[in-house]
């Protein structure tokens, strides 16, 4: 019998996991991805534990009734707030031989290699900072390294509204941005730890010092997965290749479809469904 495959699942609370998307379409052009945003009820980056959990599980089940194996949580939010609970508690009762990944292990797994001062920069949503995510990795993946967090809760409104550009929104941006270093001015390295902030990358490494490296996380979660699939042939056997992706939205599609385009920087015609 022949096994049933499907498109790798993505999902993200809103607009920013399709800045992880975009670096898993160039890793690997062969696959089909189903990407799914939570529009509807974003952002997640101020909510509770158990509201992330409970809408994260939601929608790792709604991507496993559409054929997805694989699910990458492509929100740092969700991967602080509820990947440990999904893979310890939910799939071994509802999906054994499925699997869902996040995005924060495999930055920690790297941030050793990156930096040459062993100080590192988080800028963040105030959920994944509160979570202290990044800090429980390091300890285990990078225990010499130290890090300084910093919650920027205004950048993703400011992308969201395509704001980011505009004067004050770079005002607010640089003004986080000087308080971190300020903070910890040994730092070499500032990783991006929200999937909204590639978005304003650019623009950072213009305004930071020039010792100082910005990292998003994107093409490190797409290298990861590569590797992944490569140790785990019983996962990637069920994951189809026709070089399709598909978009799902909790939120009208039209609205989603324009914001989107920003992201991915071509036009999106996304279907609305709800969780």
């Amino acid at each position: 019998m022949e096994k049933q495959q499907g498109p790798i699942g993505v999902f993200d609370s809103g607009y920013g996991g399709l800045t992880v998307l975009s670096e898993l379409q160039k890793a690997l052009p062969q696959h089909d991805f189903l990407y799914l945003g939570d529009n509807a009820r974003s952002p997640y980056g101020n909510r509770s534990f158990d509201v992330v959990y409970e809408y994260t599980l939601e929608a790792v089940k709604e991507l496993f009734s559409r054929g997805c194996s694989l699910v990458i949580l492509a929100c740092n939010t969700a991967s602080a707030k509820a990947l440990r609970s999904i893979q310890q508690t939910d799939l071994p009762k509802i999906a054994p031989e499925k699997r869902v990944l996040g995005v924060i292990r495999p930055s920690a797994e790297v941030i050793s290699e990156l930096t040459q001062t062993k100080e590192v920069g988080i800028v963040a949503t105030q959920g994944t900072i509160q979570s202290n995510s990044y800090k429980i990795e390091l300890e285990k993946y990078a225990p010499t390294v130290h890090i300084t967090q910093k919650a920027c809760p205004i950048w993703v409104p400011l992308i969201e509204n395509n704001l980011h550009n505009s004067i004050p929104g770079k005002m607010l941006i640089k003004n986080d941005m000087d308080e971190l270093i300020a903070t910890n001015p040994k730092i070499d390295t500032i990783i991006l730890a929200c999937t909204h902030y590639p978005i304003v990358k650019s623009y950072l490494e213009e305004i930071v010092p020039a010792n100082i490296q910005i990292i998003a996380q994107g093409s490190i979660v797409a290298e990861k997965l590569i590797s992944y699939l490569e140790r785990h042939p019983e996962i990637a056997e069920k994951c189809s290749k026709n070089s399709l992706t598909n978009y799902l939205t909790t939120e009208n599609n039209l609205v989603f479809d324009e914001k989107a385009s920003i992201f991915m920087q071509k036009p999106i015609a996304s279907s609305h469904i709800k969780l």
